[in-house]
């Protein structure tokens, strides 16, 4: 049973997130940073490159966990979704175990850096990682029984439509401030979070993750 794996993924998850919350821990040393809102080290070009390839490089660590650890398409996608929503999770709590911070969920952080910089309260973050941690437990467990997740026309239309809108609510700051250039976005900082649009969105795509579920009780159109 495939499933089974899933208890490997969660530990390879855990292990992952210790050495990126390790290397948070480092960089805050390094460059002096205690409030990422107040404190802002001098933009490099050179290091912001190499932040970009390393959060690229996450992505396929987890992107080619998920071939590994899947027998099909569906499996592949549930695991790598399985171990990026946990990562996510415990990316948080391991930060809380080493620095302490953040202070409560509502505290903003830098998300992401791909193709903008993400804003957004932690608690976010963490809604979609459970979110998305949940799906892919289900696309695990149902291609164990043999059973096709099934999304339909408007499954996969709730789905594109809610994560176009929460990562609205994550990059609003950085579209506002388009056709900036990269040091401009990097001295950006938050606005208030859009959250009328970041729960439209989340509760979208909770909604087709709810349809997989449904649909192998009858076939979903």
């Amino acid at each position: 049973m495939q499933s089974r794996k899933l208890g490997w993924v969660l530990v390879y998850a855990l292990a992952m997130a210790y050495a990126e919350a390790a290397a948070v821990v480092y960089l805050r040393r390094v460059f002096g940073v205690v409030d990422l809102l107040r404190d802002r080290a001098a933009y490099d070009p050179r290091i912001a490159a190499i932040e970009i390839g390393r959060e690229t490089s996450t992505l396929v660590m987890l992107l080619a966990l998920g071939f590994a650890a899947g027998r099909s398409r569906q499996a592949r996608l549930g695991f790598a979704l399985f171990a990026f929503g946990t990562w996510d999770v415990l990316y948080y709590v391991w930060l809380k175990v080493l620095l302490g911070w953040p202070e409560s969920l509502t505290t903003q952080d830098v998300l992401f850096l791909i193709p903008l910089p993400w804003w957004g309260p932690v608690i976010a973050p963490v809604l979609v990682a459970v979110l998305l941690l949940a799906l892919g437990a289900l696309l695990v467990v149902r291609d164990d029984h043999g059973r096709p997740a099934r999304l339909g026309p408007l499954g996969w239309g709730m789905l594109a439509a809610g994560a176009l809108l929460v990562l609205s609510a994550f990059m609003a700051d950085a579209l506002r401030a388009l056709p900036a250039g990269a040091e401009e976005l990097s001295r950006l900082k938050p606005g208030a979070f859009h959250w009328p649009l970041f729960i439209a969105g989340l509760g979208a795509m909770a909604f087709s993750v709810w349809r997989v579920g449904r649909s192998g009780a009858r076939p979903v159109s």
